[in-house]
């Protein structure tokens, strides 16, 4: 509850809400105990239900959220919206978008290591949340026996801890049957018996000869602090360190990070640091498609290498991509976007409507001096830039009307990657087709090579 929220007798009086945007607030604390999420008792997780925003108030209203959350000293936050923490939570487990892991066996260095490195982070231009994933001290209670006691008193170690398990949490000795339904059968200390940990050292236990012995005379009997998780990833301790980026691209800042880190942090012999998570997920992903976009592109020029019937036409064709990359360029920088794998998707169907509006306006010229005949010269490159400006036309108005709308709520949750995509494709789109509709066909007449087929053979 809200500090300054007060009781009224009985009756608890509802907290108000202090900022406008918000609709309700929920808090999630604790934890089912088979549940999947395994958060300890110092995290919680609250959900804030926000009215309708468009991005730019999305926007503002995280960063006030998260302002003034980490407000309150000695809490670590971390604010996203519903769809980027599921996709967080899946690509590594964490709902921040970069993820250091260091990896290791000794506990105690990772956790030094893994506060170093959350100072670095926090260092780093853009960089929101950073939070080291907190190695919470639990009270535990730790039973050390000793040898000589217990080999005097003829006891075997393994017995003895099965004997204290069973005393305190319980083994299944049988099987209870009603009707359809079996129940197992238990046997453990009474709850009374179980309920001081004062009692633990008066726990008689008996050896084989029949001789009852206090617990406290075989083992140490302490209260200590320890770990309640030790994180895991492919069968090594490792501690985590996340963080989130704003203001520039994750790609950027990660480089920046691991410049930084391994200058700054020696790791000892064993232990060693990797980065997961929203960032690491991105870069692969974005080689893979420019990988294969790379493939894809070198196909097709093959292709039209064969089909055009000069290589200066084929010039003509790709010329068309570097004019519309500019475009696309301009309309993330005016926007304010960062490089993200929305971007780059854009930019691969962006060149790909440019070279079909290319190919569109060149074989057409083929066409009419090719098959109708017609001379080369200013009169057929002006019909045939014509006669091929409705096509253009409406091929790009389709496809700038039905992604405007994207474009518009790029901000708004939901939309981080359709968002850059549509941003890309309309500022592209506009270049490119200005240059076919107006600078293609002065070039072709200047440049391109088109002859009848009785002069080409």
């Amino acid at each position: 509850m809200r500090p300054g929220a007060t009781w009224a007798g009985t009756r608890r009086r509802r907290p108000r809400i202090a900022f406008s945007y918000v609709r309700s607030v929920a808090q999630h604390a604790g934890r089912a105990q088979d549940g999947d999420d395994v958060p300890g008792p110092h995290e919680s997780e609250f959900e804030v239900d926000l009215k309708p925003l468009n991005g730019s108030q999305n926007a503002a209203a995280l960063s006030e959220i998260s302002n003034t959350a980490a407000a309150y000293p000695g809490v670590n936050v971390s604010v996203n919206t519903f769809l980027v923490e599921r996709i967080n939570e899946t690509l590594s487990g964490q709902t921040a978008a970069v993820v250091v892991n260091i990896v290791g066996d000794n506990l105690d260095v990772l956790d030094a290591k893994a506060q170093a490195v959350s100072q670095i982070l926090g260092g780093i231009r853009g960089a929101v949340n950073v939070n080291a994933q907190a190695t919470v001290q639990v009270p535990q209670l730790a039973i050390r026996f000793r040898d000589a006691d217990v080999a005097r008193w003829g006891f075997d170690r393994t017995d003895l801890l099965d004997d204290v398990q069973t005393a305190y949490q319980g083994e299944i000795v049988g099987q209870v049957y009603s009707g359809s339904q079996v129940y197992d059968v238990s046997t453990l200390l009474a709850p009374g018996e179980r309920a001081a940990i004062s009692k633990v050292g008066d726990l008689p236990i008996r050896n084989t000869a029949g001789t009852y012995v206090r617990l406290n005379q075989l083992a140490d009997i302490s209260a200590v602090p320890g770990r309640y998780l030790i994180q895991h990833d492919g069968a090594r301790r490792v501690q985590t360190v996340t963080a989130d980026v704003s203001g520039r691209d994750v790609a950027s800042f990660v480089a920046e990070a691991k410049q930084r880190i391994a200058a700054a942090v020696p790791m000892p012999a064993g232990t060693y640091v990797e980065f997961t998570g929203a960032a690491a997920a991105q870069a692969r992903s974005t080689q893979e498609l420019l990988v294969h976009s790379a493939l894809a592109g070198l196909g097709i020029l093959l292709l039209l290498s064969v089909v055009m019937g000069h290589w200066r036409n084929l010039l003509l064709v790709l010329l068309n991509l570097p004019l519309a990359l500019v475009g696309g360029l301009l309309a993330v920088l005016v926007t304010g976007n960062s490089a993200s794998l929305g971007t780059v998707v854009g930019f691969v169907t962006l060149f790909g409507i440019t070279l079909r509006n290319s190919i569109m306006m060149i074989s057409h010229y083929e066409h009419l001096v090719t098959v109708e005949g017609r001379n080369w010269g200013p009169d057929t490159a002006l019909e045939g830039a014509a006669e091929r400006l409705t096509p253009i036309i409406m091929t790009a108005l389709v496809t700038g009307l039905g992604l405007l709308p994207l474009a518009i709520g790029s901000g708004e949750p939901g939309r981080e990657i359709e968002g850059p995509l549509a941003i890309v494709i309309l500022g592209g789109l506009l270049t490119s087709t200005l240059l076919n509709l107006l600078v293609l066909p002065t070039l072709a007449l200047r440049f391109g090579r088109f002859a009848p087929r009785d002069v080409e053979a």
